[in-house]
């Protein structure tokens, strides 16, 4: 028996239905798992154990088909304990490698690289939430003068993170008063942690107005609106319209939902969330995701860290009949090479 409680007969037929459906996208008869399986048994004896496959809920009939398709849960038997996972294609590995190899300014454009990069070598989504800016450390901020009253706060972080904002800001400030707003911010909070710098600049705001000169209260002020803007981008996400061409996602309606889901993000952000305790590749299933317009989808995600420390997590999201052999180890290695570099970079 196996961790599943099938026998081996079974699970070798359970784990031919779903590679078949996986490829083909059709419902699988008895004869055509008699070829797939190998097994030297009848097409008589395979339908009595798909009857009690969907007994048991693995499998299902859809329509009037002599075929069965896989469920969720078949699909979960056959992805914690039957799929072979294949060794990446050369090609493939190739591509990730060469893309973490490319230098880059920020972690921001390591992260929406990661991003298209997921999406490009699966044909599914790729989703990569931002890392957490645990030992971000403040080394200087400047604001330049754009037309009318924006400005660009340009905040440099750790030795050579260079993150760019646009403020606008509700009077017109001279290059002078913006020197004098950097100076003092510079002065006052290089070195602190970022999100130190976040918090003392609230409680600055709220209990200092009184006895702050009108300097300081414009660059605290400029400052907590360009560290607001950074927070808004939590996770970056590519590929959405490859989903777009995929048969079981092709209704409107799912596509309208799934959209929405993709462009507020906040749930597939609590999904992700889920993965950063956990070690290695999670694979979350239709409904397992717990968001209705997930539920003909699969996410197979990863965290990504830097010294074993988790900083976030990538991912890919696709239809349940996606190619798990394949894509579990493309999130696996672009998840250790992303935490890589980070820590090089």
């Amino acid at each position: 028996m196996s961790d599943s409680g099938l026998n081996e007969r079974a699970s070798l037929l359970l784990k031919a239905l779903v590679e078949r459906y996986i490829r083909d996208g059709q419902p699988v008869g008895s004869r055509t798992l008699s070829r797939e399986s190998a097994l030297e048994v009848s097409p008589a004896t395979i339908r009595n154990v798909m009857a009690d496959l969907e007994e048991l809920g693995l499998v299902a009939s859809p329509h009037t088909s002599a075929g069965r398709i896989p469920t969720a849960a078949g699909l979960r038997v056959f992805v914690d304990g039957l799929v072979t996972v294949k060794p990446l294609q050369r090609k493939i590995a190739e591509e990730i490698e060469t893309s973490f190899a490319e230098p880059v300014d920020s972690s921001q454009e390591l992260v929406t690289n990661a991003s298209k990069l997921l999406s490009q070598v699966t044909h599914l989504a790729g989703v990569v939430t931002m890392p957490r800016s645990t030992h971000a450390q403040l080394r200087q901020i400047e604001f330049l003068p754009l037309s009318g009253n924006r400005v660009l706060a340009i905040i440099v972080v750790n030795s050579r993170e260079v993150q760019n904002r646009i403020l606008n800001l509700d009077r017109h400030y001279t290059e002078s008063e913006l020197r004098q707003a950097a100076n003092y911010l510079t002065e006052q909070f290089s070195g602190n942690e970022v999100d130190d710098v976040r918090d003392r600049l609230i409680d600055e705001l709220k209990q200092a107005r009184q006895s702050m000169n009108s300097m300081m209260l414009n660059a605290i002020s400029m400052a907590q609106r360009a560290f607001e803007q950074g927070e808004k981008e939590d996770c970056v996400i590519a590929g959405k319209t490859n989903l777009m061409d995929i048969a079981e996602l092709s209704d409107v309606e799912k596509l309208r939902q799934l959209f929405e889901v993709f462009n507020r993000k906040r749930d597939i952000l609590h999904l992700l969330d889920q993965s950063s305790s956990a070690e290695g590749v999670q694979i979350f299933i239709g409904k397992e995701s717990g968001y209705a317009p997930l539920n003909e989808c699969s996410v197979v995600s990863a965290p990504y860290a830097v010294d074993d420390e988790v900083l976030g997590v990538l991912g890919v999201i696709g239809p349940t009949r996606m190619a798990y052999e394949r894509v579990i180890p493309i999130v696996d290695v672009t998840a250790r090479l992303l935490g890589k570099a980070l820590k090089t970079g």
